[in-house]
């Protein structure tokens, strides 16, 4: 964001104090607003929002917006629909649909923050629409389970990185599971719970999602926290970074990204198609499930998704029946 103040300055002002981790960037056109709106917007970032993704996406749209408004000389209260309109119908021309619409829901939401703390009369983005944007069918890359059995079977587990590679992949695949879920697991999220062991994944909004371990997740995580030796250790990290000059795990929990350029590396290595992610795993869990009978009612428990509409997105046993029915028209 442009930069004009910070939390630093504004905690000073109040006479408290602040750790060099916390600091926010206020853009010159809310510091304009005044000490209050400066405050305001500070809090919306950190009281209001806490799920650190929603927080870092919600950030870049508004600072984009904020230098927007700071080149075309704006001022907090000249916002109004029709400024707010002009931006999002330029963002169009270089962003994606679901891109300007995550944009347009944060201004949104900042400017409805700034209404109820008194700082704006009305929301200015309240009556804006975003561009139309509907699908019915999702763009990850799905394997088959052909392929995601060739990726589990190609990783050498005769070291510890291997095993623990193998497992935190088939925690993902087997339970359908977010990456941001998986890597947030402590060991105790691993639990025997009567005649099987469960996994406790750490879903959005600081919501827990439990479901049973399939058997080779099971095997897979016994195999790695044995030779990890770090069962006795319930309240740390379950899949760590490792070392790369020992190979040996650190007491750091993986991040999203270490996960990513891992399951690259795995899906390179195995001869998979080079746009495998860690989504992946989520859509061929799925896909598999329904093809071998499950309904979409379970697969949406199972996935914990808000709605079976989401969970239909997932969905790709569709895409062969289609291709047999196409290749009936013969020319």
């Amino acid at each position: 964001m442009t930069e004009a103040g910070d939390i630093t300055d504004l905690v000073r002002i109040r006479g408290g104090q602040v750790s060099a981790q916390a600091r926010i960037v206020v853009p010159a056109i809310i510091m304009g607003g005044g000490e209050h709106a400066a405050k305001r917007f500070i809090e919306f970032f950190t009281a209001n929002i806490r799920n650190p993704n929603t927080r870092a996406a919600y950030g870049h749209a508004v600072s984009l917006f904020c230098d927007w408004c700071d080149v075309n000389g704006l001022a907090l209260m000249d916002l109004e629909p029709v400024v707010i309109a002009a931006y999002i119908e330029q963002l169009t021309t270089s962003r994606s649909a679901p891109t300007v619409k995550q944009h347009l829901a944060a201004i949104r939401m900042l400017m409805d923050w700034l209404v109820l703390g008194q700082v704006l009369r009305l929301n200015p983005a309240a009556s804006v629409r975003g561009p139309k944007y509907v699908i019915n069918k999702g763009k990850t890359l799905v394997l088959s389970a052909e392929q995601a059995r060739q990726l589990l079977d190609s990783i050498d587990t005769t070291t510890l990185i291997g095993k623990r590679d193998r497992a935190l992949i088939a925690t993902m695949v087997y339970s359908f599971a977010r990456v941001s879920a998986v890597v947030n697991m402590s060991v105790a999220d691993f639990w025997n719970n009567g005649r099987r062991y469960w996994l406790r994944l750490h879903e959005k909004g600081g919501k827990f999602h439990e479901v049973p371990a399939h058997h080779n997740t099971e095997e897979y995580l016994h195999d790695y926290l044995s030779a990890a030796g770090i069962s006795d250790q319930p309240k740390t990290p379950l899949f760590r970074t490792a070392d790369g000059r020992t190979g040996r795990l650190t007491a750091a929990r993986m991040g999203r990204r270490d996960v990513w350029h891992m399951i690259r590396r795995r899906a390179a290595k195995a001869g998979l198609p080079v746009r495998t992610c860690c989504h992946s795993f989520r859509a061929t869990g799925i896909t598999t499930f329904l093809e071998n009978g499950g309904s979409i009612e379970n697969a949406q428990a199972i996935a914990a998704h808000e709605s079976p509409r989401t969970t239909k997105l997932y969905d790709r046993t569709s895409d062969e029946i289609t291709l047999d029915e196409i290749e009936r028209i013969r020319i």
